[in-house]
This record gives structure tokens, sequence and C-alpha cells, in this order.
């Protein structure tokens, strides 16, 4: 029996974590946490063509040794710990995961990977329990990052909080009793990474958003409060004044509450992309043409002033390459943030005339709202103007199910093969109904490439 904490829990994070079934789930948040799950194997397909996944692999075999969990789409194998590590850090190798605004962050990157990695290890899921799960992770790991940044001054990234309910699922599977499971989250909400976000995003790395950190950190949690160690409660599950943000689990479901990313850039730079391409549409003009593109947007996506990437983690944090880019070659993928696409001189011209200003209902509205406004002038003397412009794939308004098979298969066919991408989309599509198989959806997505 683990050591009792002292404090009182105000509200059942621990009973929600182990008593909600695949019963209480209504159709609409099943129907949601399909389509997540297949776009983020998607990301998790492309990004494994990148030297981050190739290089976080890697180190995955050689310092966290283990036989019991296999790494994606590697067939290689690590300790849960280690699994987990290394296949957030590739899902987030590609910026084009799912993610919720009021966390301003991602939480299926390190979800996914994680309860892959317990699966793995001998915690078998069949596919209710598995889209149970998977659900779980996102409404505790969204009301966690909600609770973080509500509690604490700096601004960090999703692994800091995507911890928590990537220990609440590992004490679910490891069937922990109450205590065990508060001291699960208390180690992983003190030992996960509370790295600055803004960081990151003013000198772009292989750093990116902390998700494989954090999904290591909670995975790690787990087992350690399994083992009686023992942590200080989480802050953001137990405080009295964050409260209110656990008091609707069950009733308010932030699984129908993500959004999906068109283009594998920063979230803030996406309005901005959208904007130009509708004054491009809208009125015809080619790239070459350009002489000045202005772009007002909130704060935080000024702070994307890359303009000639060197590599796909700076192309993925800059918004004035993804700008040009999208102008230039009529699309913005995988392509144009990699290789031969970082280095088109129409493209870096372009780049060049971006000039980046805030605009203060921009900022009033963000996180709630990603927005920006665009004008672009011509060499001609010509000038077209946007409104203020929302990112595409808000949950108010969302894609649909073709686009979410295109923007799949768009992603992993590449790496993967069509064969192997279209036995993955009827897996994950068959979660949760008679012919559902989690052994099946697993090999195909932990077997190497």
């Amino acid at each position: 029996m683990a050591t009792q904490l002292e404090t009182a829990v105000p509200f059942d994070v621990p009973a929600f974590a182990h008593e909600l079934t695949f019963d209480d789930l209504p159709d609409d948040v099943v129907s949601a946490a399909r389509r997540h799950l297949l776009d983020l194997i998607g990301v998790s397909a492309s990004g494994r063509a990148t030297d981050l996944s190739r290089i976080i692999h890697d180190h995955a075999v050689r310092m966290f040794g283990g036989s019991s969990a296999r790494l994606l789409f590697d067939g290689r194998r690590a300790s849960p710990a280690g699994a987990a590590l290394a296949g957030g850090m590739t899902i987030d190798a590609i910026d084009a995961h799912d993610g919720m605004r009021d966390t301003k962050g991602h939480i299926g990157v390190a979800v996914l990977p994680a309860l892959l990695a317990y699966h793995d290890d001998g915690f078998a899921m069949d596919d209710r329990e598995f889209l149970t799960c998977f659900v779980l992770g996102y409404e505790i790991g969204t009301r966690a990052g909600i609770a973080l940044h509500a509690s604490v001054p700096d601004y960090h990234t999703s692994g800091a909080w995507t911890c928590v309910a990537i220990a609440a699922l590992g004490a679910r599977l490891m069937g922990l009793d109450r205590e065990t499971t508060r001291h699960a989250l208390g180690i992983a909400e003190y030992h996960g990474p509370r790295s600055q976000m803004m960081r990151c995003i003013d000198h772009p790395t292989m750093l990116k958003d902390g998700s494989g950190w954090g999904a290591m950190a909670g995975v790690s949690a787990a087992y350690l409060a399994a083992d009686g160690f023992t942590g200080a409660p989480a802050i953001t599950t137990e405080a009295d004044d964050l409260a209110h943000l656990w008091s609707d689990l069950g009733a308010t479901w932030y699984m129908t509450d993500q959004y999906v990313k068109p283009y594998p850039v920063c979230r803030w730079a996406q309005p901005a992309v959208e904007a130009t391409l509708q004054l491009q549409r809208r009125h015809g003009f080619d790239a070459e043409a350009i002489d000045v593109i202005e772009v007002a947007t909130f704060h935080e996506a000024t702070r994307l002033a890359m303009r000639h990437p060197a590599d796909t983690e700076q192309a993925q944090y800059s918004l004035p390459f993804p700008v040009a880019s999208a102008l230039v070659k009529g699309a913005l993928g995988t392509a144009e943030i990699t290789g031969d696409g970082l280095t088109d001189p129409v493209v870096a011209r372009i780049s060049d005339v971006v000039r980046l200003s805030e605009d203060d209902a921009c900022n009033a509205r963000f996180p709630a709202e990603r927005l920006a406004r665009a004008k672009v002038t011509l060499r001609d003397g010509q000038s077209f103007a946007t409104d203020l412009v929302a990112a595409n794939g808000d949950p108010d308004d969302p894609f649909d199910d073709d686009f979410m098979m295109e923007k799949f298969r768009g992603l992993a066919a590449p790496v993967i093969g069509a064969e192997r991408a279209e036995a993955i989309a009827q897996a994950a599509n068959a979660l949760g109904t008679s012919n559902g198989d989690t052994e099946t959806l697993a090999d195909l997505v932990l077997a190497s490439v």
C-alpha cells in the first residue's frame, strides 16, 4: 500500500481514470477518437523519415534498453519509457498533429505512443478499452494543460502536462489503487519537462514541444508508483482553485474540441497561410508578381520570424517561409518543409518581403482563436486585403472524412507504402466495432518501415 498523501482530494480524477468505460462515451466522441487516432498515425509515419526520429529511435534503443515495447514504425524494442519517448518525438517531428486551442499545445502526440508502449509491455487492451484509454488521455491531458497555464506564469511545452495524463493511463492499466494513482500523477507532474515553449519558437531546433519527454516521464511515473515510489500531490489535479476545471469530467468531452492541421507547420502560422492563399485564389496573382506581404496577427505568431530555414525544424517554426512556400508552390506539405523544398530561390524572395506586425484584436482573442489578416501588394501597385482569417480545421468547422483520409494517405503512403497505409486505415476505423482488433493495428503501426 502506498504512503497516504496528506491533502484531501476535492474532486475525483483518479476515480474517473479508473471507472470510465467505453459505454460511457458518446457516439461523437468515439468517432472523433478514431479520426484523431488515424491522423496521429499518419503524422508518425511521416515523422519516421526525419533525422529527428532516426536519432531519437537509436537513442531509445541504446539508452532506454529493454525488450518489451516496440518503437513506432521501427520494430526494434526498448523499455516502455524509451518507446514512449521515441514515439512522442517522432510524431512531434512533423508538426501536423492535432492540438487544442486552450492548452496552446498537443495531447495525442504523447497519448498514442504511451498507450502502445503499455500495450506491448503486457497490459493488453481490446479495441474498446484502447479507444476508452485514448479518450481518457485527451480528457485528462486537456484539463491538465489548461490547469498548468492557469497556475504558473511561464508558458511550458505540452510535455509539462501530457505527462499527467500518461501517468493516469498507466495507473488504470496497471490497476493501481486510488492513493497509488495519486502518487503516479504527482510524480509525473513533478518530473514532467517544464521546458519553455517560446525558447524553441525563437530558436527552432529538434527540442520541439517536449512531447516525447512528457510521455516518457508519465510512463515512468506509473511504473515508479506501482513499485512504491511516492510523489507530491499533483497541483494541476488537486488544487482547490483549479477544481472547476475538473468538475465536468464525463459531462464535457474535450475529445471533440481538438483541431486538425491541414499543413505540417506551427498552428500559429496557419491563419496567415490561409489569409494569403485566400487572396491568391480570389485575385489570381502569381507569386512572382508580389512586392510586399503584410501580415497582422497575435504576438506569439510574430515570433515565428525565421525566413530562410536551414532544416525542417526551422521551417516548421516559421511564418514567412510557409506563407511564401504555399503561394509559390500551391501546396504546403512535407515536401515543402524538407530537402529541396527549403532551397527554392523564389520562395526565399517572397519570404523576405513578408512583414509581420501585432494586431490588438488578434492578441485579445488568442488562444481561444488564432487569427491573422493579410495585405498583398503587387509590383504593379495593386493591393488586396483580407479581414480576420482563422486557421482551417478548428472543431467548430471540422474537416470532413474525405479530407482526413486524403491527409493520412499523403503523410503515410510515401513512407510505408499505400497498401500498408490502407490496412492501417481499415484497422483504425474498425476500433469499437464488431471488427475491432487492437493487436492488428498495433502490429501494423509498430513493425519496421
